[in-house]
C-alpha cells in the first residue's frame, strides 16, 4: 500500500493544478516544509514568501482576493489557524473572500516538534467561523481532490494536512464530493467516523471488530463542514452506536461536530477518540499515537463500549 503525506501530495497537487487554474501561492518562510516550494520552482512569477508574518500573509491574501485572484496560503496549522485566527476570522471570513488556506503539521504527528507546533484545536477554531469550509484528507487522493474543489468553489476553505506519510485509502478512480462523507466500508453494529490521518486506522480497527463478530461501518467524513448529516442520520438509525476518531481535541472537533449533529437528528451513544484534553509533548510519532490512545485498538474498545452502552 502506497504511503504520502498529505502536504506532500498538497505540494504535488499545487504544481499539477498550476497548468488547469490561475491561482498564486503564499507561504511564510515554509516553503520546504509545506510543500509549495514544489510550485513555486515550476510557477516563481506566481509564488508570494510573506516572510515569518503569518497574519499580514492572510491580511495580503485578502487583497488579492478582492481583486479576482485565487491565493492560497500555506503555512503550519499552529500558525494559520492559531497565530492569524483573528485576521482570518475579520479579514477572510466575513467579507468571505475566495482565499484557500492549507495548513500543514497538523495534529500530534508533527512529533519532535512537540506541543507548541502540534495544533490539536484547529479543526474547533476554523468551523466556528461562519462560511468557513473545513477539509481534513486522509490520503494523497483525496488532498488533490479536496485542493481542485476548493480552487473551484467560491469562499473561504481550511484544509488540514499532516507531516507523517499515510497509506492510501482511496483508489485512482476517486471522486471527491464537497460535503458528503465516503462510506468505505459496509457495516451493521457499529459506525466508525474518523477524519485524516485517522481514517485508516479506523479501517484497521473495523478489521479487528470483524474477527470478533461485530459488523463496523466506516465513513471517511473529510468535509467537517459543512457536516454529511444524512449519512449521521443513516449510521445512527442503522447501526445505533458511533465512535469518532480523529487527530485532534476531542473538544471542538469531528467528535464535537458528529455528536451536535446526532443529538439533534437521532440520538444514539457517541463516543470519542482523540486527544482528551491535553496538549501533546515531543517523541517520535508511533509513541505519541500510543500514548495518547490514537490507535486501532482504542478504536476498538471506543466501539465495543459503544455498543455495550445501546444494548443497555
Amino acid at each position: 500500500m502506497a504511503k504520502m503525506a498529505t502536504r506532500e501530495a498538497y505540494g504535488n497537487a499545487l504544481a499539477q493544478l498550476g497548468e488547469k487554474y490561475d491561482f498564486v501561492v503564499l507561504d511564510a518562510d515554509l516553503a520546504a516544509a509545506t510543500k509549495t516550494g514544489i510550485f513555486k520552482k515550476k510557477y516563481p512569477e506566481r509564488f508570494f514568501d510573506c516572510g515569518i508574518q503569518e497574519a499580514n500573509m492572510m491580511g495580503v491574501a485578502a487583497g488579492i482576493a478582492t481583486t479576482g485572484r485565487i491565493p492560497v496560503v500555506s503555512t503550519f496549522a499552529m500558525f494559520a489557524a492559531g497565530r492569524a485566527y483573528e485576521p482570518i476570522r475579520n479579514a477572510i471570513g466575513y467579507p468571505h473572500l475566495n482565499v484557500k488556506i492549507c495548513a500543514t503539521h497538523a495534529g500530534i504527528t508533527v512529533g519532535e516538534d512537540g506541543a507548541t507546533h502540534q495544533c490539536n484545536e484547529d479543526i474547533a477554531l476554523m468551523r466556528t467561523i461562519p462560511g468557513m469550509t473545513v477539509i481534513c484528507p486522509a490520503d494523497q487522493a483525496e488532498t488533490a481532490a479536496a485542493l481542485e474543489t476548493a480552487l473551484t468553489t467560491d469562499g473561504p476553505f481550511y484544509i488540514r494536512l499532516g507531516r507523517f506519510a499515510v497509506p492510501d485509502v482511496h483508489g485512482e478512480d476517486y471522486r471527491f464530493t464537497l460535503g458528503k462523507s465516503d462510506l468505505l466500508r459496509a457495516g451493521t453494529d457499529v459506525t466508525v467516523v474518523a477524519t485524516g490521518f485517522m481514517v485508516h486506522l479506523a479501517l484497521e480497527a473495523a478489521e479487528k471488530l470483524q474477527e470478533s463478530g461485530v459488523s463496523a461501518r466506516v465513513i471517511d467524513m473529510h468535509t467537517v463542514k459543512p457536516l454529511d448529516r444524512d449519512a449521521l442520520l443513516a449510521a445512527a438509525k442503522e447501526t445505533g452506536a458511533i465512535v469518532t476518531a480523529e487527530e485532534h481535541s476531542v473538544i471542538g472537533g469531528l467528535g464535537g461536530a458528529v455528536s451536535e449533529a446526532v443529538a439533534e437528528l437521532c440520538p444514539v451513544p457517541v463516543l470519542k477518540v482523540g486527544l482528551n484534553d491535553t496538549f501533546g509533548r515531543s517523541g517520535n510519532v508511533p509513541a505519541l499515537l500510543e500514548r495518547y490512545g490514537l490507535t486501532s485498538d482504542q478504536i476498538v474498545q471506543k466501539a465495543l463500549a459503544a455498543i455495550a452502552m445501546k444494548r443497555s
